[in-house]
């Protein structure tokens, strides 16, 4: 996947600082920065649980220009490099990524390019191509092309004359994945990867499919939101005069990605092409892997840490959501990220001993056991670290199922709590209380005794014996931590689509009649369950929108609980005081470090703010309806004068007892305008999905303008027949 501009909101940034007490914005200013002698060193801005130091001086004065990178074939990516004045060769840090560095992810790449060039590092920022101001055609997600360049750029980098020939890559979601990707090329002057909320597989850890069903939520909206992104126009201020035959170019390429995702429903050579688990052992750079236990791609840490040679990975998963992890978004706590990457690069890139692997394997956050909420600004909890993954402190522990045979035939509607598939610190973002959704579903309970908690990290697995009378269905299973007033919060989650019980490069029709026994594993968490309260597994046979239902679905199955079960990954609380006893090494950060914001202003406006997530019931027709604003960045005034707005709303609709009735609706607007150049466009998409017995139906539409004049305008209808998924 896949990352984000939407991890751009501009809401609670490192540039704007919620305040308990009046619930505003405070605006730091900044404007290009060069440290230097007579400059403030740092000021400390303190929030809802939040500290941040932005700095103003460093160790080098920086210097800033754009360029363009010549690419094989005569393309040319467009770069923005911050680089610390000094007559010595430094290495270089790349961060390569589809959304648009002049405007899309400005305000958050000020807040950590400037800080790596003024501690030693030409810090760039490249746009992949047909994106932003680079040439070329907009490609697929997993592009061979997009790859292929990437290996170019760092080849350039590595070659100039202000370089030591060393270059490391990171990034978040899209570019911590192809960082991954491109590593596993093995370019010889790429030595080390940060690699963020990133995917090793995005078959089954990406924003497409999840134990083998359609990831109705995200292969939706992100492909809807990926249109809309490829549609925006190259700003003439970068780009120059030519940027209106740049543009209608690019839009003459441009495919809805949904048509490609939903044309692979296994596990097929397309995703294998982009998956880095195929071979883990052709990485040739060391890597850091972070994730947080909110973000969906955790587990690829845990994979990480567990194939790639102990000397050249460190893992950390802490208890955030799809985010940067010092920029201060709930939930925290945040932690000195940019200062611990420091370590990474300068041991890798610089032959300095600063200690960074002499860490534990994997540092991970046990989140403490906290009420149910859509938001935490901080959760409790505490660090642990662990030399060895899997960890010799990690038992399986096994809860048998118990009572007589259950059938599970949940309504669609089943899933409407769940949450946000991949969160970005909204308010809306994670589940609510989960009694509803546990009302749907066969829940099985643990009581959690003796006086100590149940402490569980890693991926817990659920054994199930079931009988269906149809050859479609499929399993939701949640861990929800029960309180004892009543109140469940949702711990972890996974799923599987039965036909794919065999592997997720097949679909196996189930026998009608039949009993057979199940495994999968839910996603990896972290958490202490502790005494008095229950542990709960939920079982349901529908989980809208996350799972997209298919036709006899709704007939549910029945679940055998004699051979059934849930094993948890347990860390022993003995095991846990003997390697203290044996001074364990502390698990500690600092406080998150920026170097100053961007300056980005957020015009008042009139419009009453519309609700982040709304159900609507439609208690005659038995229709409910889920309406999403993913609150991406709204309206902002830049330095240099664009006006940039757009405005999102997605929709997901289902009858209760119809898994053919669902549908999803997204529309965007987007316009960017720059009033000193008497430059104004505006962008509008709309996509949507169905589904009958035989297909999905998709619908995509695009028109562009310049001022009030159609540019473009196109639309898409397709049927893509449901072999699977």
């Amino acid at each position: 996947m896949v990352t984000s501009p939407r991890a751009q909101r501009p809401k609670r940034t490192g540039m704007f600082l919620r305040n308990r007490n009046y619930r505003s914005m405070r605006f730091l200013q900044n404007c290009d920065r060069r440290g230097g002698a007579g400059r403030t060193p740092s000021t400390e801005a303190i929030g809802e649980g939040f500290r941040m130091i932005i700095r103003t001086e460093f160790p080098y004065e920086t210097t800033r220009e754009d360029v363009r990178i010549p690419m094989p074939g005569g393309v040319e990516l467009y770069a923005r490099i911050w680089r610390p004045v000094t007559d010595e060769p430094v290495p270089a840090l790349l961060e390569y990524l589809p959304y648009r560095l002049t405007d899309g992810t400005a305000p958050r790449d000020w807040q950590r390019h400037p800080w790596y060039a003024g501690h030693g590092y030409a810090s760039v920022r490249v746009d992949v191509r047909g994106h932003g101001c680079s040439g070329g055609a907009p490609g697929d997600a997993y592009d061979a092309r997009e790859l292929a360049d990437g290996v170019a750029v760092v080849e350039w980098l590595a070659a100039r004359p202000w370089c030591t020939g060393s270059v490391g890559m990171f990034g978040i979601s899209w570019g911590g994945s192809n960082s991954l990707r491109i590593a596993a090329l093995a370019p010889r002057a790429l030595k080390a990867v940060v690699t963020v909320c990133s995917t090793d597989d995005p078959y089954d850890n990406d924003a497409h499919y999840m134990g083998g069903s359609v990831l109705a939520v995200d292969a939706h909206a992100w492909a809807a939101t990926m249109l809309a992104f490829a549609a925006r126009p190259p700003d003439p201020l970068f780009a120059g005069d030519g940027w209106r035959e740049q543009w209608l170019a690019r839009l003459e390429s441009v495919e809805p990605l949904i048509h490609t995702w939903l044309s692979h429903q296994t596990r097929d050579d397309y995703w294998k092409h982009g998956s880095v688990c195929e071979d883990y052992g052709a990485i040739g750079a060391a890597v850091l892997a972070v994730g947080g236990w909110h973000d969906p791609y955790r587990d690829t840490v845990l994979r990480l840490v567990s194939h790639l040679p102990s000397d050249r990975v460190r893992g950390l998963i802490g208890p955030w959501s799809h985010q940067y992890p010092d920029r201060g978004l709930p939930p925290g706590p945040g932690i000195g990220f940019l200062q611990e990457t420091l370590r990474w690069w300068d041991h890798w890139l610089k032959g300095a001993d600063t200690g960074v692997m002499g860490e534990p394997l994997l540092r991970s956050w046990i989140s403490g056991s906290h009420p149910p909420a859509t938001t935490y600004e901080a959760l409790p909890g505490r660090w642990v670290g662990d030399a060895s993954w899997p960890s010799p402190a990690v038992t399986p522990v096994t809860y048998g199922l118990r009572g007589a045979p259950v059938i599970v035939a949940s309504p669609q509607h089943t899933g409407l709590d769940a949450g946000r598939f991949c969160p970005f610190g909204n308010d809306a973002d994670l589940p609510p209380d989960q009694r509803e959704e546990d009302a749907k579903s066969a829940c099985f309970e643990f009581p959690v005794e003796g006086g100590k908690p149940v402490e569980v990290l890693g991926r817990p697995q659920v054994t199930l014996r079931l009988r269906m009378d149809v050859p479609y269905g499929q399993v939701a299973a949640r861990l929800c931590d029960v309180a004892p007033d009543g109140s469940s919060t949702l711990v972890t989650r996974g799923a599987l689509n039965l036909s794919a019980r065999m592997g997720r490069d097949k679909a196996v029709p189930w026998p009608a009649g039949a009993y057979e026994d199940v495994a999968f594993e839910l996603n990896g968490i972290g958490h202490s369950f502790p005494p008095g309260h229950r542990i709960r597994l939920a079982l349901s046979s529908a989980y809208w929108p996350w799972i997209w239902p298919r036709a006899g679905s709704e007939a549910g199955w029945t679940v055998e609980p004699a051979g059934s079960a849930l094993t948890l990954p347990v860390r022993e609380a003995a095991a846990a005081a003997a390697a203290a006893a044996a001074a364990e090494p502390v698990v500690a950060f600092g406080a998150p470090e920026q170097s100053e914001p961007l300056g980005v202003v957020l015009p008042a406006t009139l419009d009453e703010p519309r609700p982040e997530r709304l159900v609507v019931r439609d208690v005659a027709r038995g229709t409910w309806r889920l309406e999403v604003d993913p609150r991406y960045g709204g309206t902002r005034v830049y330095p240099d004068g664009l006006e940039f707005s757009e405005d999102a709303l997605e929709v997901y609709e289902i009858q209760e007892a119809d898994p053919l009735s669902a549908r999803t609706r997204s529309d965007w607007r987007i316009r960017l305008h720059r009033p000193d150049l008497g430059w104004d466009t505006r962008v509008e998409t709309r996509s949507e999905i169905a589904c009958d017995e035989g297909g999905f139906l998709t619908s995509n539409e695009v028109i562009c303008r310049e001022g009030d004049e159609v540019l473009f305008h196109r639309t898409w209808e397709r049927r893509l027949p449901r072999a699977a998924g």
